[in-house]
């Protein structure tokens, strides 16, 4: 047999692999996108299934629909080392641009055979006897799928969740939000059929989906109140668009944008420090570019600059990028409310006056937008899980989530997690840590898919002291960190100031940790748990894209190659194939 035919699902035409596969992956996203191609690429396996509980692919691109919504990283950085994409128009793309070019990705890997779309992944549970993943799916109602069965159970060997940590929706708990008559929306659901024009808008929030959300209300609507739960720290985006001639370049030429990828990932690499110490000489360079950028855009208005400038240091929340954002709040129709609010009337929102008396803003408000974020703390829910001896990972993470490598939890046999906890970042991009544990999970998986293939069963689950020892060091990492700053609150740590959310280091020192899958670190059991005793470890490598030899290659180089990609010039794609 083929080594690329090991993995077919000939059990499909029976019907039986509709109710069993090999992997199931949850979550059509970026994540879960990048583990189906490792598992196509690198495990030679199409026996999986996508369950995806929206009606499309691209995850929080899907969802996301909102005036203004933009990626705030560079698209070369933003995007799949082994999927790059020459056709970016702008540095910064909006969410249109970059779910097209998830899509586009997801058909040339053919991975909408797989994708079970409105169907949501509603429990999973470990068979500690038979050494499979039971997970019940609930279909959608008045989906075409609904009319044959609401719901039902897959079985697999392995599970992996990539439902991403912005996925659930978080609102704000204020007094008689639920009795307010007028028109709400929270930025991730966004209804477009309502009109904008020349309405009364209150969007409460202030940081990244509110600086995007606001200019592109401004320009219809008759008033727009902004709330403000605290100031952001707000650097300039400098997006601009992306001329033929790159693009062209880009296209004949791949290497020169893999130079940009490999310089501007070297760049990110390099905000590290200013992103996450307070006490930097970098950190104060970077505050003092958002003091300036406020105070050139609002020129005028002092009385603006007190309440956009925060108390805690920078790097405590998640920095703001925005060129729009202050000149709308300098828009006559534009207010910008700092007062806490108080509570909600049937027709507007009051805030807390001076003296401690509440006060209306607005008479009367014909939409409510919650920019206030997602439950990210809250991670794989609403999903419930049960591992080994039917323990509980909700149980398991009560007080905060943890996992070895952000990827694994404990008591969870072969299971693993995409972003999971502390792997996110606030200087580079998600994308990097993705393929990174993607690939580790691949190296998980291939044992498995191997013991099934031999008729036997295998399963992998992380040593409760080798996960016990990993977050001990990490904690003790993250002590020193901006975000644990008790000055603020943010969606990196609990509400006891554990932060859960961020990797302490650099993306580099994490795909060099994860590089090898080391099967020791994990008990096994099965009939054919030898596969891994025999076989120590597993070398799954990684993407080298920190600036290397290209970085040696001049702008005037570029700058040839570039006219060269136009007017087809041979003596520079020589060049270029050298280097």
């Amino acid at each position: 047999m083929e080594h690329d035919k090991i993995w077919t699902k000939e059990a499909m035409d029976s019907g039986q692999g509709y109710t069993d596969t090999s992997v199931v992956i949850v979550g059509a996203g970026i994540g879960g996108i990048c583990v189906a191609i490792d598992l196509i690429t690198r495990n030679h396996c199409r026996d999986f299934v996508i369950l995806e509980q929206s009606s499309g692919i691209g995850g929080t691109w899907h969802d996301n629909t909102y005036p203004g919504c933009a990626v705030d990283l560079q698209a070369v950085v933003y995007s799949y080392s082994f999927a790059p994409n020459s056709h970016w128009t702008r540095d910064f793309p909006g969410q249109k641009e970059i779910l097209s070019y998830l899509t586009r990705v997801a058909q040339e890997y053919r991975l909408y055979e797989h994708i079970r779309f409105c169907s949501a992944a509603e429990e999973a549970t470990w068979d500690d006897e038979l050494k499979k993943w039971k997970t019940t799916v609930r279909v959608a109602k008045g989906s075409k799928e609904a009319e044959s069965s609401s719901s039902y159970i897959l079985s697999s060997d392995f599970f992996v969740s990539a439902v991403g940590q912005l996925s659930q929706p978080s609102y704000p708990e204020i007094h008689g939000r639920d009795g307010f008559l007028g028109k709400t929306m929270h930025s991730a659901r966004w209804d477009w059929t309502y009109d904008l024009k020349d309405k009364k808008i209150a969007v409460i929030g202030s940081g990244c989906s509110a600086v995007q959300i606001v200019p592109e209300l401004a320009k219809v609507a008759n008033k727009v109140s902004v709330f403000q739960r605290t100031p952001h720290w707000m650097v300039p985006r400098g997006d601009v668009d992306i001329p033929e001639w790159k693009k062209a370049l880009y296209r004949h030429f791949p290497s020169a944008q893999r130079y940009w990828r490999k310089y501007y990932i070297t760049a990110n690499e390099g905000d590290f420090s200013s992103n996450n110490f307070s006490e930097t000489e970098e950190n104060a360079q970077l505050k003092q570019v958002a003091l300036n950028m406020m105070r050139e855009q609002l020129p005028d208005r002092p009385d603006l600059w007190e309440k956009l400038t925060p108390e805690y240091p920078l790097g405590c929340k998640r920095l703001v990028v925005s060129d729009f954002f202050y000149p709308a709040l300098g828009l006559p129709n534009v207010e910008l409310e700092a007062r806490r609010i108080h509570d909600f009337t049937p027709q507007t929102i009051r805030v807390v006056g001076t003296d401690g008396h509440s006060e209306e803003v607005e008479p009367q408000f014909d939409l409510v937008v919650y920019a206030t974020g997602f439950r990210a703390n809250d991670f794989l829910h609403p999903m419930k899980i049960y591992g080994r001896n039917g323990r509980a990972l909700h149980e398991v993470w009560k007080e905060s989530a943890e996992a070895y490598l952000g990827i694994c939890a404990d008591d969870m046999p072969n299971f693993g997690i995409v972003l999971g906890p502390n792997t996110g970042l606030l200087h580079n991009s998600f994308i990097l840590m993705i393929e990174a544990q993607s690939r580790y999970i691949s190296g998980l998986i291939k044992p498995v898919l191997e013991s099934r293939h031999l008729g036997g069963t295998l399963s992998l689950r992380p040593r409760t002291e080798i996960i016990k020892a990993y977050n001990l060091r990490l904690q003790s990492l993250l002590k020193g960190f901006s975000v644990s700053d008790t000055r603020c609150t943010n969606w990196y740590k609990t509400s006891s100031g554990k932060v859960t959310n961020l990797w302490p280091g650099l993306v580099l020192e994490y795909q060099q940790l994860v590089e090898q899958v080391n099967y020791e670190d994990y008990e096994a059991e099965g009939s054919l748990k030898r596969i891994v005793q025999d076989r120590t470890s597993h070398k799954v490598g990684r993407v080298v894209e920190e600036a290397g030899v290209l970085q040696k290659l001049s702008f005037t180089a570029l700058i040839v190659l570039s006219i060269s990609a136009v007017v087809g010039g041979s003596v520079a794609h020589r060049i270029i194939t050298r280097l």
